[in-house]
């Protein structure tokens, strides 16, 4: 808690401050800058982390960065994986799971890059928008302890103590958050934890690799492997006693004998655990990326859900502090992304079991099962196929019974399409709103319902696309879909219907108190002004 803000605002204020200048917080404040709302990032840190970290995202990740305006520079700087393989003790393959060159979001479904670039990368782009300021070298001290709005944040740097008021606070700071404990959110305990020491190497050598992650399914020594850049690769191995050297940990992956280049990039001891918070926002204070959920490395999913949780937060609280939006769009953020937090946490420490077959009496038994499951046909495609389930019926989402159900609450589709005579993504036809994809013309009480949302009717087949959307639509027997600003299907009318039938449902949530807010010169962004 802050025990020194004062009962009033007394320093200056800003429609959001964003705690943590990582991935997560950046890509907020940039997703935002997008919808016009104002921030303030405070990062203790001087400068980018050195050393990578993360290494890989899917296909809906980089759409997300896409939508945060950088989809063009990171494509320069990613690799495109073949997927994940399991390997037994010997390095022989049990099961691969390949990922396609083109996902339904429009890119390669694994990419393979450095945090260090990515954040830089970020960073760059924060620094072209008015709307952001990046304050480094700023330790957050104190949040609220009042956190309905607005919010007292505290924060120290060299100039001595500092307080700013905001409407909503996002808290990207970590696994050891102040934010969390400000909200009082606890931990819960998904039952996994382990030690493993992380291995980065530049070598010219010719190292063994198939473009993609390898799982070494060894219980004795269960490691991951996966090429990062050009000369650039990362190994873990789970700790033990009497730790080996790495050269000799890696040499089943050098050519024999190999006594070139071999750089030690950095080598360092992490517990890899698997919990949730068990409460994502307090009033106006929310939770993102590390702050609000951690799960082992084994899928890539750790980076991925921090940056889906800023995407799914981001027009939510654009449109409530923009447009006046009810509060209850604010309560979808935790009701729908923790949900899909557990689920892919739960598919990391399934991973981690089929590593290593578990530890008991019982371990080779279900190692060999898990041999036997991988040639199953089809298995391990389906396995495979898509991290992001179709979100549950909420007020953002549609509950249906009738046909046209199977596309709620699922992730449109992002085809080339025809815009002005150019080839582009579909998103960048669509904007940052919301759209309505219709597959034949619309009813006029369609077409009254997008005049009151205030969106666009976009005809799919005015689109020129490669036939990817009226195929969609027509496998989800829909005439025509209302997608929201993260691209989820938010509701349906199936085919031969006349308008949305949850409409009742959803719309109360939809609607604003007023038009876009200009802002006003009262809370300068500047250094100086805002201190």
């Amino acid at each position: 808690m802050c025990e020194t803000c004062t009962a009033a605002p007394a320093g200056a204020s800003v429609p959001v401050v964003i705690v943590g200048a990582g991935p997560v917080g950046v890509t907020a404040a940039l997703l935002l800058a997008r919808r016009g709302v104002r921030s303030i990032v405070l990062e203790r840190h001087r400068d980018v982390y050195p050393l990578p970290r993360a290494l890989v995202v899917d296909d809906e990740v980089r759409r997300i960065l896409q939508a945060a305006g950088v989809g063009e520079a990171f494509a320069a700087m990613a690799r495109t994986g073949n997927g994940l393989r399991l390997l037994d003790a010997r390095h022989r393959v049990m099961a691969e799971f390949r990922r396609s060159k083109q996902g339904p979001h429009g890119y390669p479904q694994t990419s393979m890059f450095e945090q260090p670039a990515l954040e830089r990368l970020l960073r760059d782009s924060l620094a072209r928008y008015p709307e952001c300021e990046l304050r480094s070298g700023a330790e957050v001290t104190g949040i609220g302890p009042d956190t309905g709005g607005p919010v007292c944040v505290t924060y120290r740097d060299d100039d001595g103590e500092h307080q700013l008021w905001a409407e909503a606070v996002l808290g990207c700071d970590g696994a050891n958050s102040l934010t969390r404990q400000a909200i009082g959110a606890a931990w819960e305990d998904l039952r996994f934890e382990e030690r493993w020491t992380v291995i980065d190497v530049r070598t010219t050598a010719d190292v063994r690799c198939w473009e993609g992650v390898d799982q070494v399914c060894d219980p004795d020594r269960p490691a991951t492997f996966m090429r990062v850049g050009e000369d650039r690769y990362r190994w873990e191995f789970r700790l033990r006693d009497g730790q080996q050297p790495v050269r000799e940990l890696v040499a089943p992956w050098l050519p024999p004998s190999y006594d070139g280049d071999f750089e030690v990039v950095r080598e360092r001891e992490y517990t890899f655990r698997a919990r949730t918070a068990d409460r994502w926002r307090s009033g106006r204070v929310f939770l993102l990326g590390d702050a609000a959920h951690l799960m082992p490395p084994f899928i890539g999913q750790g980076l991925c859900s921090g940056l889906r949780d800023a995407y799914n937060l981001a027009w939510k609280l654009a449109r409530v502090l923009r447009q006046g939006g009810d509060e209850r769009l604010l309560d979808t953020y935790e009701s729908e992304r923790k949900p899909h937090a557990r689920h892919v946490i739960r598919l990391a420490v399934l991973m981690g079991w089929a590593m290593t077959g578990g530890q008991d009496g019982a371990a080779a038994l279900r190692r060999r099962l898990l041999a036997v499951a991988c040639r199953i046909p089809g298995l391990t495609e389906a396995a495979g196929r898509d991290l992001s389930p179709a979100l549950t019926a909420g007020p953002l989402v549609g509950r249906h019974t009738r046909r046209g159900s199977r596309l709620v609450g699922t992730h449109c589709p992002q085809p080339w399409v025809d815009a002005d005579g150019r080839r582009a993504r579909l998103d960048e036809v669509l904007g940052d709103s919301f759209a309505v994809l219709t597959a034949a013309d619309p009813s006029p009480s369609l077409n009254a319902l997008v005049q009151g949302l205030g969106v666009r009717a976009v005809p799919v087949a005015a689109l020129n696309d490669d036939g990817t959307l009226a195929a969609w639509l027509r496998r989800g027997r829909a005439d025509a879909v209302l997608v929201r600003p993260d691209r989820v299907v938010m509701d349906v009318v199936p085919a031969g219907g006349r308008g949305f039938s949850g409409a009742a449902a959803w719309a109360p949530v939809l609607c604003t108190a007023r038009g876009p807010v200009e802002e006003t010169a009262s809370a300068p962004l500047s250094g100086s002004a805002a201190r």
